[in-house]
């Protein structure tokens, strides 16, 4: 078993408790000790890390290099796991910190205090590819034939893309039944994956992967995955070079499955511990009240991360009373509709690094935010809104001060969930009931409904001076 001792590049157990390490090119994902998560770690003596941030700037320059042109491994030497000549990229990362002055406004904050990161710029068109990058990268290394993952739609379409794009491996999908968006799904089809859709929700379909995984020797890349969340702290640096390496106040950020969060706390816990940057910004999860667990236990029962000794009696307590209640996640917000989050401990982990708090927002609340965002220049799906919803909520709390630089990151693009859209925005109330009423969502407080006019040049005339 590799330690720190002999090689600069190995996995640790996240627990500080236990320590246990496995080599580089384990695909377990699971400490072999106490059966927690695995983190990569490196001994920064041996891996020469940078000695400033700006040194990435110089990357600009070679933009025929994949590796330099990637927004993801552009910042290699922040995550050195793999050598460039092994770095499987689709061109990710090629993505957009936006300042939203008039979206700012409408919350009372300051100009130039509120911007939106855009992931929905990525290839596949969500997050992902941040962290599928690094995945595939590590999973060549391996020598993997097959990628399998659970998903409720933009891990899937990440992976197949990966698939398709380098053909060096057949990807398998897992799904819910009727827990896939149709833009997300018609991806993963397109892309050539196996779809395997199962009766049951995510957490269903993570248990079963996970097993199969285990059974066949498949390569796993969901977010247990501690490689995928290496490439999901690039999220973080990209923001960073965004604002000329000057750390925001706050990361406002949806929480599913909770590797970005898990990510981001660890890209500033390193950051830190390397001395690239001198304050590390708050940081906010935002759950779907309708998959409110890291809020339950967090606001309700009182889970730390407690230096690597949370409470787990009780954390067990009440995934067990989850069983008993039979209790499944809802809600319009497919991407983070989660009850068994896979990386809760590391997402505790970095609320306590980043000084971190947790809201829930209803579906009501994230299609409206989502209309705000779409009506203010960029689209995201409904579990993107989730941040621009926990920033109003931290607004009305005075937790979020006026003068405060936040980023509210925007996962996916808003053609990942179409449907949902133009049913917030559609004058036809029967599609709106079906869709978003038995949801929870009851108005449309910021909708933008299709103008009907007969086929006539004078109505149609009057009608745009009337509206214009």
């Amino acid at each position: 078993m590799a330690t720190h001792d002999t090689e600069p590049v190995y996995q640790r157990c996240v627990s500080p408790r236990c320590g246990a390490t496995l080599p580089v090119d384990d695909t377990s994902f699971r400490c072999p000790t106490c059966g927690g998560l695995m983190d990569v770690a490196y001994d920064w003596d041996r891996v020469e890390p940078p000695k400033s941030l700006r040194e990435f700037e110089a990357k600009w320059s070679r933009r025929t290099d994949p590796v330099a042109f990637s927004g993801v491994w552009r910042f290699r030497e922040l995550f050195p796991f793999a050598r460039p000549d092994q770095v499987l990229t689709i061109g990710e990362g090629q993505t957009i910190l936006q300042k939203a002055d008039g979206l700012g406004a409408r919350l009372g904050m300051r100009p130039g205090t509120l911007h939106l990161q855009y992931e929905g710029m990525n290839p596949s068109g969500s997050f992902k590819d941040n962290g599928m990058t690094a995945a595939f990268t590590h999973a060549r290394m391996t020598g993997a034939r097959r990628a399998a993952c659970a998903s409720t739609g933009n891990t899937s379409a990440s992976l197949a893309s990966f698939c398709s794009a380098t053909g060096l491996m057949r990807g398998i999908v897992f799904i819910g039944s009727g827990k896939i968006s149709y833009g997300k799904l018609a991806q993963a089809l397109d892309h050539g994956a196996l779809t395997m859709q199962i009766a049951g929700d995510f957490d269903d379909a993570m248990t079963r992967v996970q097993q199969v995984s285990r059974r066949l020797g498949i390569y796993l890349v969901n977010s247990i995955n501690p490689f995928r969340l290496e490439g999901q702290k690039t999220i973080m640096y990209r923001i960073l070079e965004a604002l000329s390496w000057e750390p925001p106040d706050w990361i406002v950020v949806p929480g599913g499955n909770l590797g970005n969060s898990s990510a981001f706390g660890k890209a500033y816990l390193e950051l830190r511990e390397l001395g690239l940057v001198k304050r590390i910004p708050r940081l906010a999860v935002v759950n779907a009240t309708g998959a409110r667990t890291f809020d339950t236990l967090v606001n309700e029962r009182g889970i730390r991360w407690n230096q690597g000794n949370p409470d787990q009696p009780v954390i067990d307590a009440f995934f067990k009373d989850l069983d008993a209640r039979n209790s499944r996640a809802s809600t319009i917000a497919s991407a983070i509709e989660i009850n068994r989050p896979v990386n809760l401990a590391k997402a505790l982990r970095s609320l306590e690094v980043m000084n971190g708090v947790v809201r829930r927002a209803d579906d009501q609340e994230m299609m409206d935010a989502k209309a705000l965002i779409g009506a203010h220049g960029l689209g995201c799906e409904p579990a993107s809104a989730a941040s621009l919803a926990g920033l109003i909520q931290l607004r009305e709390q005075g937790i979020i001060a006026p003068s405060d630089r936040v980023v509210c990151v925007l996962t996916a693009h808003q053609m990942k969930d179409s449907t949902a859209t133009v049913a917030y925005h559609s004058a036809d109330q029967e599609q709106f009931q079906k869709v978003l009423g038995v949801r929870g969502v009851k108005r449309a407080s910021h909708s933008n409904r299709a103008v009907q006019v007969p086929n006539d040049l004078e109505a149609i005339v009057g009608a745009i001076e009337l509206y214009t």
